[in-house]
């Protein structure tokens, strides 16, 4: 197939290349196929809930020494634990549910893996083979519904292909550009006798992902990043898939560029690191944006020039040149042309272009970028990244999520909502190394973060793991909380308590005149927003709500309580702890390129917009 198919990378399930069963031709149900077939490519987690479609392959499963299943309380915590579980251990993640309501409650988790490129497979049951179409009870037709939010899809009603079909599915999940691939299993099939065969031959001739780059495109983009002044390594999520940290961090200190990484890049290259920018976007750092737009040269690795990042798009950039590398060609050229593209995988493409750069500087060809840097360091000088403090000895969320990042420190791992609390953590919390952060970046999907911390916990056990949350996420998917209380998945929760829907809150407070419609979130329609309830009347009680789930419950409402109150859950490890922060709630993210305008016009702060002269070459 490809070279991805005999190298466990690029999101692939190491697992499955361990030595698998050899010509192996069993008789057994479609349902232990399908136990066999997950056992046989290295699951060894799946997270799902049972119904009646679905209900023979729990059977097997149950008798399963391999795979472990964690039984959730919604469908939607079994995508963003398999999600999260993908992106913590490089992975394949796996979930699973019945027909109908069960299937669709995956849709929203399905879309958010297709936009963030995570590799996971959803196996849902299906109504028996001939009730399909005649609207049966809990049917729906889950390949066409998710047919433009999956990598590919399977409807499987012939028990005998239950294996190959299941091997397709995680090859194509974590290779090329990973992914998320659904299997759809009619009742029948599962309840069939069937001849299980393994190995399995893949069918997929339209399937060759191009991994390794042109050379000629390499040495033109090598030629263009020495011969530039203001060159800026642009880097996305890409390369973190294609686990090519190492290759980037040499590229960089060989050339000295200048180095941005996206929201889903974050982790990709260390923060401390002298030679990073911070992030680009809508709440990028100043240096970072603007970096970006008076470049003359956007090396572009694995990102996909996305609307957060561009702003306006026919104002991003319009100095720079483009070189443009992804392992999608479909990515390439889309938002904005390339003067030279590269089709490739991340870390292969990185590779060739270190031996390139290094053979332009043999030649006597090399950049220099001093006046550059000197610009660059008086941005990062002049616009830091930094907060007003709280009013009235009230906490702050920046703070509480800076000292979180600090005292946690930068090997645990951090799942965010979306939201307010989403983008300061990735302003104030230190990535030092991949895989660290887990959000839901392009779908910015609410309700994210404890079903994604729970499923990376349970994927690296050994390591912190903690969820920042809103109030407004943390109650649309805190019940599975209850999960991690009852399969010893020891998560910490940290609730940035701000009584609204806080990012909603800042947009009504900047283009809609304080008018506060419906985000209030813990009382009543009498409360208008401008001033929060007394925590006595604030509902709920996320304390009590988190006790009565099995988890330990902490409060912080004081600054000088802050480091004692996160020092004392940091040292709970046999049950998950949330901690409701009671934060002010008209802190704003800053700083800001308001939603369709060109990013020269970022704000540093509210009214304040950078002065960044007009003397570049």
């Amino acid at each position: 197939m490809t070279e991805h198919a005999a190298s466990p990378r690029r999101g692939d399930n190491p697992a499955a290349h361990a030595p698998a069963p050899q010509h192996v031709v069993e008789t057994m149900t479609g349902a232990q196929s399908l136990i066999r077939s997950l056992e046989a490519v290295g699951a060894d987690t799946v997270f799902g809930i049972p119904g009646g479609a679905i209900l023979p392959a729990y059977d097997p499963l149950m008798d399963s020494v391999e795979v472990r299943h964690i039984l959730v309380r919604h469908e939607q915590g079994a995508g963003h634990a398999a999600t999260g579980y993908a992106q913590a251990t490089g992975r394949v993640g796996v979930c699973m549910a019945t027909s109908g309501p069960g299937a669709t409650n995956l849709v929203t988790p399905i879309a958010d893996a297709y936009m963030d490129s995570v590799p996971i497979v959803a196996i849902t049951g299906q109504v028996s083979s001939k009730a399909i179409g005649t609207d049966a009870f809990q049917e729906a037709d889950i390949c066409g519904i998710t047919m433009p939010i999956t990598k590919h899809n399977y409807l499987v009603t012939d028990p005998a292909e239950i294996p190959r079909v299941i091997a397709e599915a995680f090859h194509i999940a974590a290779t090329g550009r990973p992914g998320p691939v659904l299997v759809d299993i009619a009742k029948d099939a599962l309840q069939a006798t069937t001849t299980f065969r393994w190995p399995v031959e893949h069918q997929l001739p339209g399937y060759r992902p191009v991994t390794k780059p042109h050379a000629k495109q390499i040495r033109e983009a090598a030629k263009l990043l020495v011969s530039s002044k203001r060159p800026v390594l642009y880097v996305g999520g890409g390369v973190i898939k294609a686990q090519a940290t190492a290759e980037l961090r040499i590229l960089a200190e060989l050339t000295g560029a200048p180095v941005v990484t996206t929201l889903m890049a974050l982790g990709a290259f260390p923060d401390s690191h002298p030679q990073h920018l911070g992030m680009p976007g809508m709440h990028g750092s100043v240096p970072a944006v603007t970096a970006l737009q008076k470049s003359d040269l956007l090396f572009t690795l694995g990102a996909r020039f996305d609307d957060r990042v561009t702003g306006k798009l026919d104002s991003f950039a319009p100095y720079a040149k483009i070189v443009h590398a992804d392992i999608d060609p479909a990515e390439i050229g889309k938002n904005r042309p390339a003067d030279v593209p590269i089709v490739g995988d991340a870390r292969e493409v990185l590779a060739d272009l270190i031996v390139a750069v290094q053979a332009e500087f043999d030649a006597g060809h090399k950049g220099d970028y001093s006046e550059w840097w000197q610009k660059l360091d008086e941005w990062k000088r002049t616009y830091p990244l930094g907060y007003e403090p709280a009013p009235n000895g009230q906490l702050s969320p920046q703070q509480v999520i800076e000292r979180i990042g600090q005292l946690v420190g930068s090997d645990a791992i951090y799942a965010a909502g979306v939201g307010q609390h989403q983008m300061w953590s990735s302003q104030y919390i230190r990535f030092e190394k991949p895989g660290t952060w887990l959000n839901s970046g392009g779908a910015g999907t609410m309700g994210y973060a404890v079903p994604a911390a729970m499923g990376a916990k349970a994927g690296r056990p050994e390591t912190a793991v903690w969820a920042i949350d809103g109030d407004g996420c943390f109650q649309m998917t805190n019940q599975e909380l209850v999960t991690c209380a009852l399969n010893d998945i020891p998560i910490k929760v940290a609730v940035i308590n701000n009584g609204s829907l806080g990012m909603v809150r800042q947009w009504q407070t900047l283009f809609y005149n304080q008018r506060y419609s419906n985000t209030v979130l813990h009382s009543g329609p009498e409360h208008d927003g401008i001033e929060p309830p007394a925590q006595g009347t604030r509902i709920p009680d996320f304390v009590r709500l988190s006790e009565a789930m099995g988890c330990v419950g902490l409060r912080c409402e004081r600054p000088e309580d802050l480091d004692a109150v996160i020092r004392q859950a940091m040292e709970i490890n046999d049950r998950p702890v949330v901690i409701d922060f009671i934060v002010h709630q008209d802190a704003m993210v800053w700083p800001m390129v308001a939603a369709g305008t060109s990013n020269d016009e970022i704000q540093f702060a509210k009214g304040v917009r950078p002065d960044f002269g007009d003397d570049l070459d």
